[in-house]
């Protein structure tokens, strides 16, 4: 099996070249004031490896600033399309980013089935602007995460779902990830990940996820919670390290990994890396 390299986040990269990511919209507002730097985050991601590239949109969604919404979107596209040389490489796939609604370590939050419509609208968007796939991720809650697959299945394009436990492993039981899973598979999701947790409690996540989806994976955290924007980076755990602990997640079968909030270019080189010594044995 060929393993998937997923990207890093754009969040806390732009935070970390001194880029402005305020609240409510956090990294939103760079897509439109600060484009080339999230051109430059998502080149330095495809120099280290990754495959697959995650655009901006975190939080650039329709109902938190209607007016600059697809201006805001269609941006981060054009950044990552940029940045990866989409053009040169096609190999390269543009993974549209969509997320709950709300606060995605605050499942009580959640509109549920609810949120459908603005999902469609934003799958939509990402499929007009010129996304490879979709990526419905860091959904705590399971009724919502269905209905962003379902409206995003409606456009084509592959859907992939990563479903989030939060940064204290608390949010979704190993047991509702599976059933979420499952069901995810059933509508037609391509790849159901685990992300945004933290790396000790990835395996069992995993497990979970090998009991009902062909292919699944995973990217975590790393670095410590930060109120301000998310989660802040730092050495707590080197990209060495981490590479070596997701490689632990490959010998589980994990179809695609990469990094969450906190990991940076460094960490997908050195998984890169590890990756490619892996398959040199073989």
């Amino acid at each position: 099996m060929r393993v998937t390299l997923l990207d890093g986040p754009v969040g806390t990269e732009l935070t970390r070249r001194g880029v402005p990511t305020p609240l409510p919209g956090w990294s939103a507002a760079a897509n439109l004031s600060h484009p080339h730097v999230v051109e430059a985050i998502h080149r330095d991601y495809a120099e280290a490896g990754a495959v697959v590239h995650t655009t901006n949109t975190f939080r650039t969604q329709p109902h938190r600033e209607p007016a600059c919404f697809e201006a805001r979107l269609r941006a981060a596209v054009e950044a990552a399309r940029r940045g990866v040389g989409r053009t040169e490489r096609p190999s390269m796939r543009i993974a549209g980013s969509m997320a709950p609604l709300e606060d995605c370590y605050r499942p009580d939050l959640s509109p549920g089935r609810a949120a459908r419509p603005v999902h469609a609208r934003m799958a939509r968007a990402l499929a007009d602007a010129g996304c490879d796939l979709l990526l419905c991720e860091t959904f705590p809650a399971a009724d919502e995460a269905l209905a962003a697959c379902d409206a995003a299945l409606e456009t084509g394009l592959p859907v992939w779902l990563a479903l989030t436990a939060g940064p204290d492993d608390d949010l979704m039981a190993p047991e509702t990830m599976r059933d979420t899973a499952r069901s995810a598979v059933a509508l037609g999701v391509e790849v159901v990940l685990v992300n945004c947790v933290p790396v000790a409690a990835v395996e069992r996540r995993l497990d979970a996820l090998a009991a009902v989806a062909p292919r699944y994976g995973a990217y975590a955290n790393a670095g410590r919670p930060d109120d301000a924007m998310g989660w802040a980076t730092d050495e707590t755990l080197a990209a060495t390290r981490y590479a070596d602990v997701a490689m632990r997640w490959v010998e589980q079968g994990a179809w695609v990994v990469g990094g969450c909030c906190g990991t940076t270019p460094a960490h997908v080189r050195a998984l890169a890396s590890r990756l490619a010594s892996a398959r040199q044995a073989r």
